[in-house]
């Protein structure tokens, strides 16, 4: 049995190497191993909007002791769904199928939590309940070439906000029957939360739109009643302020960013997790943008994660400026699910297939990757 001392000889000796990715880390009352995180990623092998048993195989084949992963986006209701085939958590069927994925992950020692979405305008009317349109804090359609399948939606009055929250809180509390750990809040990425937080999208004139308070009370109005429901200290957010995913922009990301972050720290939330200003689209980012996340972190009080193209090297820096406390990684994480062994020896990546990123296939471009081991002669 390892010894405290040694234990903490082995931090230090990683500290000095340039590995903080590599230590321990107090994130509330969970106690991770290392500092790399399994980013929310979209996998569409959900049939039916239901995961099924091959996603226990996925995770748990990222999962170290002591690890941290936040579980792909999941519907929080039957308006919630806009890509075929992705999880949800508002049924009794939906919350029984996700018990033997978390348990998977859970017997290999990992802390599993699960992203709760609603998709807002980014839908169309073949997945709302009786072929409805989507519903958003606008009735304007994404205008962004290459979105044209998404219709106009329909703009929730002020009277229904409450139930929208309401069904964030549902799912929280069927998250935790899941056997979760926790959730993150989907907040980013143009989904319904970024919708309203975003005044290129919020035209509202209620106390939903237009001052920046305003355009931010329905995501904390989520965030505070989630945590009334489940404990502050299992929920985290997740916000893209920079981003324009969706055709969702904002005219000032970086007082977003900062009042959120302030908000957030208000009401003890474990985590604030945020996508680096670089990140063009979800897939791309560019090496020339010119604001920091600095600001934001500042702002909050508590964990804060990064995400957004990281490497091993970029990693390591961030955590050793200051900049963050846990990185997120996504595609990374995806193409290598023994990720953090990689990281400590330095190894060879494989590549991620992007064009199996959003296929069906239970096995192919999902539990396919090959680990570090299966490199080596008699897996040596």
């Amino acid at each position: 049995m390892v010894s405290l001392e040694e234990e903490n000889e082995t931090v230090k000796q990683r500290i000095t190497q340039g590995m903080p990715l590599l230590t321990p880390y107090n994130m509330g009352r969970f106690n991770l191993s290392h500092r790399v995180v399994l980013a929310p990623l979209t996998r569409t092998r959900s049939y039916n909007f239901v995961a099924q048993p091959h996603a226990a195989l996925y995770y748990s084949q990222r999962t170290t002791k002591g690890g941290f992963l936040i579980g792909e986006a999941s519907g929080i209701s039957e308006t919630a769904q806009g890509y075929p085939n992705t999880p949800g958590i508002w049924t009794r069927e939906q919350v029984e199928a996700w018990k033997p994925i978390v348990k998977a992950v859970h017997e290999k020692g990992g802390i599993f939590f699960c992203q709760l979405w609603h998709a807002g305008r980014v839908s169309n009317y073949g997945y709302q309940p009786n072929g409805e349109a989507p519903i958003s804090c606008t009735d304007k359609a994404i205008q962004k070439e290459g979105f044209s399948r998404y219709p106009p939606p329909r703009r929730l009055r002020t009277d229904e906000i409450p139930h929208i929250v309401n069904h964030f809180v549902v799912a929280a509390r069927n998250a935790m029957e899941a056997g979760f750990d926790g959730v993150e809040i989907h907040g980013a990425n143009g989904y319904l939360l970024d919708q309203f937080l975003k005044d290129k999208v919020n035209d509202r004139d209620d106390e939903y739109g237009g001052t920046l308070e305003n355009r931010c009370r329905f995501p904390l109005q989520v965030a505070e009643e989630v945590a009334k429901e489940i404990g502050a200290d299992k929920v985290g957010f997740r916000l893209s302020p920079f981003s324009d995913y969706c055709d969702c922009g904002d005219s000032d990301p970086l007082a977003l960013g900062i009042h959120m972050a302030k908000s957030l720290g208000q009401l003890d939330i474990l985590y604030c997790h945020v996508i680096e200003p670089r990140m063009v689209t979800m897939l791309e980012k560019s090496d020339t943008a010119k604001e920091s996340l600095l600001p934001i972190r500042k702002a909050f009080n508590g964990t804060f994660i990064v995400a957004g193209g990281y490497n091993r090297s970029d990693g390591n820096k961030v955590l050793a400026s200051g900049g963050a406390d846990l990185v997120a990684y996504g595609r990374l994480f995806l193409a290598n699910p023994d990720l953090p062994k990689r990281f400590e020896f330095d190894a060879e990546l494989n590549k991620a297939d992007r064009s199996t990123f959003y296929t069906h296939d239970p096995v192919v471009g999902y539990t396919d990757y090959p680990f570090l081991e299966d490199h080596q002669p008699n897996g040596k």
